[in-house]
């Protein structure tokens, strides 16, 4: 599927839209999705990850409608550094896992099931890519933040974690749309789960092989220049914060 062109609205489903943000990167692929979601003649909306304090984005997400509250999946400044600003200018309070990051209301726990703009929107907490990562399901569909994109594969801090959100995932119903925090959306989220799965345990087997050849006190450096060898070097710095969380993984389950 392709992108919209950036700062226009693009209607995914009934109940969700996507504002893309101007900020392309090798981390955040063609750039944040902002997420709109609301039911089907709501007149209000939730905002999900606004992105950087962008005053070309911003101002767009107020023209959206009245809006109900402010969603994070996680705390990284590109999802949640124009959180202050869009909700000072909406007056609507914001939520998240990390009380910090709240306004005006309490952080998500898991299992909680957020009523606004007409939808019952449900928190996942799927730690991995960060501690206070979440996705939101809203009907058949799901809102993923970093921790599955629509292309490519996500940064790690936690191994172990990441693992069980994933299997998390994988044990949700088939055919329910993934919507990424970067990336187009896709059709099947426990299929995009299961090869996500898949992938990290053939790392893991890449690392476990690198570790052998390097000897078990190979820094995430080294691992990264045998496992990533045929990789763009641009993309061997955010492979070494992964291979860090492997390397952790490994190194507190020996037997595994």
């Amino acid at each position: 599927m392709s992108h919209p062109a950036y700062g226009v609205r693009r209607e995914v489903s009934p109940s969700a839209a996507v504002v893309l943000e101007n900020n392309p990167s090798t981390m955040t692929l063609d750039g944040t999705n902002t997420w709109v979601l609301r039911a089907p003649g709501s007149a209000e909306c939730v905002i999900v990850d606004p992105g950087y304090q962008d005053l070309d984005h911003l101002p767009l997400l107020t023209e959206q409608g009245p809006v109900a509250m402010i969603l994070l999946t996680h705390h990284h400044p590109d999802h949640t550094e124009g959180a202050p600003w869009l909700a000072e200018r909406v007056q609507a309070p914001v939520r998240a896992f990390d009380a910090a990051l709240c306004r005006d209301a309490d952080p998500f726990t898991d299992g909680d099931v957020i009523s606004a703009a007409g939808l019952d929107i449900e928190v996942l907490h799927t730690p991995g890519h960060t501690g206070d990562s979440v996705c939101l399901r809203v009907g058949d569909q799901v809102l993923t933040g970093d921790t599955i994109l629509g292309r490519g594969t996500t940064v790690l801090t936690d191994l172990g974690s990441y693992l069980d959100s994933l299997r998390r995932l994988v044990d949700l119903p088939s055919g329910l749309l993934a919507l990424p925090g970067h990336g187009p959306e896709m059709a099947d989220l426990r299929v995009i789960a299961r090869e996500y799965l898949d992938h990290r345990e053939q790392r893991l087997d890449q690392v476990r092989a690198a570790l052998d050849t390097l000897g078990a006190d190979a820094t995430a450096r080294q691992v990264v220049e045998v496992v990533y060898a045929d990789v763009d070097r641009a993309l061997w710095a955010p492979a070494e914060h992964s291979v860090k969380a492997q390397l952790e993984y490994l190194r507190c389950n020996r037997t595994a």
